[in-house]
């Protein structure tokens, strides 16, 4: 497989982000990318997202979650607070949040700051899985070594066991982070590389935009 990467090329022609279309506070246009995205074939997960936090080591690490509720207060995931990223964000709380969507060629980068979820809405989300998803928040301890995948298979039959036929309890340190949002750029390809780029800000609970040169 030759490595060289330089010949890959792609004109992007198919959609606009222009001013006079753009709504007073971007959640609605999330809101609307997010529809038609979702509702467009080529993208299997529409709500996979990539977070971006900085480790205790001083270095950024990006990895996707899966986004499970946004509003006005935020964009929200689920994870293990104890994991290498829950402990990341509690002790840094600045993340970036990044959609791509290459069916519809468009990107959102979302700089927020991240807090956690209330314990009810946590609770009630965990009960709302699968009982395997609901097992597993218990079988792993995100993030730590393990010798072997049968250390992980062994414990959540142990786990199935003990549950049998019984309501699953939330673990303590499992829940969900809302990123408040404080900068939301939007990405849409254009032809010639002249890509359309809005950038929404928010001060004081007011949002204000501007256009980014590609």
């Amino acid at each position: 497989m030759n490595s060289d990467l330089s010949d890959y090329r792609k004109s992007y022609e198919k959609g606009a982000l222009l001013e006079g279309n753009l709504p007073d506070n971007p959640i609605d246009l999330f809101k609307e990318w997010f529809n038609e995205v979702d509702q467009t074939d080529g993208v299997d997960e529409a709500n996979a997202m990539t977070i971006a936090s900085i480790g205790s080591d001083g270095f950024p690490k990006s990895r996707v979650v899966l986004l499970k509720h946004f509003d006005t207060n935020g964009f929200v995931f689920y994870t293990n607070y104890n994991s290498e990223k829950g402990k990341a964000i509690q002790n840094n709380p600045n993340v970036c949040l990044s959609f791509f969507w290459p069916n519809l060629e468009r990107q959102v980068i979302i700089k927020g700051i991240a807090t956690k979820q209330s314990e009810k809405i946590s609770t009630a989300y965990f009960h709302s899985r699968p009982r395997g998803s609901q097992l597993g928040a218990w079988a792993s301890d995100q993030s730590t070594e393990i010798d072997s995948r049968e250390i992980l298979t062994q414990r959540l039959k142990e786990l199935e066991n003990q549950y049998k036929e019984k309501e699953i309890p939330k673990p303590p340190h499992w829940g969900g982070f809302v990123v408040a949002p404080q900068t939301i750029e939007f990405w849409q390809g254009r032809p010639n590389r002249l890509h359309d780029r809005m950038l929404y800000k928010t001060t004081n609970n007011n949002w204000n935009h501007k256009r980014l040169a590609p």
